[in-house]
C-alpha cells in the first residue's frame, strides 16, 4: 500500500503508519500543552463559571485547527479524516468529563470537603460582606475559617467564623488555621509594600493571595488587568448591548425556538387537548408585558387557571408569598388541576417560543415585567430591560418561585450586565434539569 507525499514520491505502508502513530501522539501533546497554556486546570476557575468550559473549547479548536493545517501541508489525507473525527469525539469527550467531575467536586463542596480553608484579612464590615457572600456561594470552594480584622472593633462576624483582632503575627496564624487561601478583603487594609511582601512570604508556605476589589456582580470575562507601570489596573468592559455577540445571540433565538417548537410540537397539541378538557375556556392566556426598552408585548402562556382568576385574585392578596411587588400563592386556588402539572413542569411557557420566533423574547433573559410592576421600578432597576426578556433566565434555575423579590431583580440585573453565549448554553441545560425535578416552581 503507498500513500503520496507532497513532492509525488509515496510512502510505504510501514512509513505511513509510523508517520500516522507519530502525528497522532503529537496531536495528544500538543493538545495537553495547550489546556495547560489556556489555564484550564488554575484553581480560579476549575469547578465554576463557564471560564473552564471557555477555556478547554479555546484550546481544543485551536490545536485541532493546527493539527488540521499541519496534515494538508503535507498530504496524510486519510490521517486528517481520521483527526478530524477522533479530535472532535475527544472535545465533546473532555467536556463531558470536566462536567461528570464539576458535578462530583460540587457534591463534595456541599459537604465542606474538596475545598479552600480560606482566610480573610481587611477591614471588619467589608470582611463581613465577602465573608457572607462566598458562604452563599459554597460551590465556589471557599470555606471561610478565620477573620483577621485590622480595625479595633473585632467581634464575631459569623456563625462559626473565628476572629483574630490583630494581623502583626499573621504568617503565624496562616498556620494555626491551616490556610491555603489568603484574601485581601480591602485596600486599605495592608499597605502596598506589605502587600507585596506578604506575596513573597506566602510563596514557599504554597498560599494563595487574593486581593478582593470593590467591585460586585461582574462576572469574570469583562475583567481584565493591566500592569501600568508597575501598578496593576483593573478594565471593566461594558455590557454588551449590541454588536455581532447579540446577533449571534439572536441567531441562536431563532434556531432554538424553531427546534423546540419542532420537537415540542406533540407536547403542544396533547396540552391544548387536556386544557379544553379539564375547564372551559380559552387554551392560551395572552398577558401584556415590557420588552425590550420597555416596549410592550403581548406575552402568551398556556392557561393554568380558571377564566375568573382575575376576578378572585383581590381577595387573596393577603395571602401573598411574594414581597410586596409580585403574586405568589404556593396553593393558590385558582389554578386548575391540570394547570398545578404543567406550571410545575414549566410546561405553561412553551407557547413563548412563539414570542421568542416573533423577537418580542429571548430564549434566555430576565423576566419580563408587569406594565404595573415596572411603573414601581426605582431608577436602576430599568436596566432589566435593556436586552431581550427571557423565556428562561438565572432566576428560572436559581429557585424559581422560591426566591424574593429583591434576589430575583439581583439574578435578572447580573444577568444583563453579564451575559454570553456560553452562559446562555449553561442556562439552558439547567434550565432542561430544573424543569424536569418540577424545582421551586408553583
Amino acid at each position: 500500500m503507498f500513500h503520496r507525499n507532497p513532492v509525488g514520491a509515496p510512502f510505504t505502508g510501514e512509513a505511513y503508519a509510523l508517520g500516522s502513530a507519530a502525528i497522532t501522539l503529537a496531536y495528544w501533546l500538543v493538545w495537553i500543552l495547550a489546556l495547560g497554556v489556556h489555564d484550564s486546570r488554575r484553581p480560579a476557575v476549575f469547578g465554576t463559571g463557564p471560564e473552564e468550559y471557555n477555556s478547554v473549547l479555546t484550546a481544543s479548536l485551536s490545536t485541532l485547527g493546527l493539527l488540521t493545517l499541519c496534515l494538508y501541508l503535507v498530504d496524510f489525507a486519510p490521517q486528517r479524516s481520521f483527526l478530524l473525527v477522533a479530535g472532535g469525539s475527544g472535545i465533546v469527550l473532555l467536556l463531558l468529563g470536566r462536567w461528570a467531575w464539576r458535578k462530583r467536586l460540587h457534591q463534595q463542596r456541599r459537604r465542606k470537603r474538596n475545598s479552600y480553608r480560606t482566610l480573610l484579612v481587611g477591614e471588619r464590615r467589608k470582611s463581613s460582606d465577602v465573608a457572607r457572600l462566598l458562604r452563599s456561594n459554597t460551590l465556589a470552594g471557599f470555606d471561610i475559617v478565620g477573620v483577621v480584622t485590622t480595625d479595633a472593633e473585632a467581634s464575631d462576624l459569623l456563625p462559626g467564623v473565628t476572629v483574630v483582632d490583630t494581623y502583626k503575627n499573621l504568617l503565624g496564624t496562616i498556620e494555626r488555621f491551616q490556610t491555603d487561601t489568603l484574601i485581601v478583603t480591602s485596600a486599605d487594609a495592608l499597605t502596598p509594600r506589605r502587600l507585596k511582601r506578604l506575596g513573597w512570604e506566602l510563596e514557599p508556605m504554597g498560599v494563595r493571595l487574593i486581593v478582593a476589589t470593590a467591585l460586585m456582580d461582574v462576572a469574570g470575562p469583562r475583567i481584565h488587568t493591566r500592569p501600568v507601570a508597575g501598578l496593576p489596573l483593573i478594565h471593566v468592559e461594558s455590557p454588551q448591548f449590541q454588536g455581532w455577540r447579540y446577533l449571534a445571540k439572536r441567531a441562536l433565538d431563532i434556531a432554538g425556538a424553531i427546534i423546540g417548537i419542532i420537537i415540542t410540537s406533540p407536547i403542544l397539541i396533547l396540552i391544548l387537548i387536556l386544557i379544553r378538557v379539564d375547564s372551559p375556556g380559552p387554551v392560551l392566556f395572552p398577558q401584556q408585558r415590557l420588552g425590550l426598552r420597555g416596549r410592550p408585548f403581548t406575552m402568551y402562556k398556556f392557561r393554568s387557571m380558571h377564566i375568573d382568576a382575575e376576578h378572585q385574585l383581590v381577595g387573596l392578596l393577603d395571602q401573598s408569598d411574594g414581597n410586596g411587588v409580585l403574586f405568589k400563592m404556593r396553593d393558590d386556588p385558582r389554578v386548575t388541576k391540570f394547570g398545578k402539572f404543567i406550571r410545575r413542569h414549566s410546561l405553561d411557557e412553551l407557547p413563548q417560543l412563539f414570542n421568542v420566533l416573533r423577537g418580542d423574547m429571548s430564549l434566555v433573559g430576565p423576566r419580563p415585567p408587569l406594565p404595573q410592576e415596572a411603573d414601581g421600578y426605582e431608577e436602576w432597576m430599568h436596566r432589566r430591560m435593556f436586552v431581550r426578556p427571557g423565556v428562561s433566565g438565572l432566576w428560572q434555575v436559581s429557585g424559581r418561585s422560591n426566591l424574593d423579590w429583591d434576589e430575583s431583580v439581583r439574578l435578572d440585573l447580573y444577568y444583563v450586565e453579564n451575559w454570553s453565549l456560553v452562559g446562555d448554553l449553561l442556562i439552558l441545560w439547567r434550565t432542561i434539569r430544573a424543569v424536569a425535578k418540577g424545582d421551586g416552581a408553583y
